[in-house]
């Protein structure tokens, strides 16, 4: 019998290579999948929003409604109201890591964002304009939210240093927050899921009903944190905004 690792599920594979001017383009299984994650993303708001949209909303606009009142309502209690301007970014990040979260729990398909090259790029690039937006927006008065008020002339340095630090390290906690819950949850499912073919084979009708019932709970538990990580991610990211915005301790 063949036995299958939990981490192969997350294995990149080449589907279609691909070099241009000596860069590796070629098209993998990740690829495939964020192609899917948008394409699904734009026809669910084609539906939504623009194709026939009703005034008494049916299911889908009424869910997509509700999606955007809760996003809007999370930044404008974090950013306030300058950060209005950035809500289709912050929209746009919550739908994506949404749906590549719950794409991820489909049998047999492949989870963008348990992989650290994604998350990573999402939270370098975010963090990047913020600190572009903080300079925009303040000049150089930006640098006082590495200068908290208050402390004494001869701990400045100590403390400007962790500031930068902690600033920095931003970066690293929004992607691998995400990166590790998605990896950690999909390991577990494959695991447990493992041992209820291996029971059901065995004849361990017992051992599987009580494992079936197992996976589906923590079935259950990863639709939540699918949802809580995306959730996560955006309200971080609006608090930084904030920071860049209002940098004053």
């Amino acid at each position: 019998m063949e036995v299958f690792t939990p981490l192969e599920q997350f294995e990149i594979l080449i589907i279609n290579p691909l070099e241009v001017l000596g860069v590796d383009l070629s098209i993998t299984n990740m690829t495939l999948y964020l192609f899917f994650v948008s394409i699904f993303g734009l026809i669910m708001f084609w539906f939504g929003f623009i194709y026939n949209p009703e005034f008494i909303p049916v299911r889908l606009q009424l869910i997509l409604e509700l999606a955007y009142s809760f996003v809007l309502g999370l930044v404008k209690q974090q950013a306030g109201s300058q950060g209005i301007r950035y809500f289709p970014l912050f929209f746009s990040l919550f739908i994506f890591i949404l749906l590549s979260n719950l794409f991820g729990l489909v049998p047999f398909s492949f989870t963008v964002t348990s992989h650290f090259a994604i998350t990573f790029a999402l939270a370098f690039s975010l963090n990047f304009g913020l600190i572009i937006i903080g300079f925009l927006y303040n000049g150089l008065r930006f640098l006082k939210l590495f200068v908290p008020s208050g402390v004494p002339a001869w701990l400045l340095p100590l403390v400007i240093a962790i500031e930068i630090f902690s600033y920095l390290i931003r970066t690293f906690s929004l992607s691998i927050r995400l990166f590790c819950n998605m990896t950690a949850g999909h390991t577990l499912l494959h695991m447990i899921t493992s041992f209820s073919l291996l029971f059901f084979k065995s004849g361990g009708y017992v051992f599987f009903l009580f494992s079936g019932f197992l996976t589906f709970a923590i079935f259950l538990l990863e639709l939540g944190i699918a949802f809580i990580q995306a959730y996560v991610f955006v309200i971080l990211a609006a608090i930084y905004l904030n920071d860049s915005l209002h940098p004053g301790h």
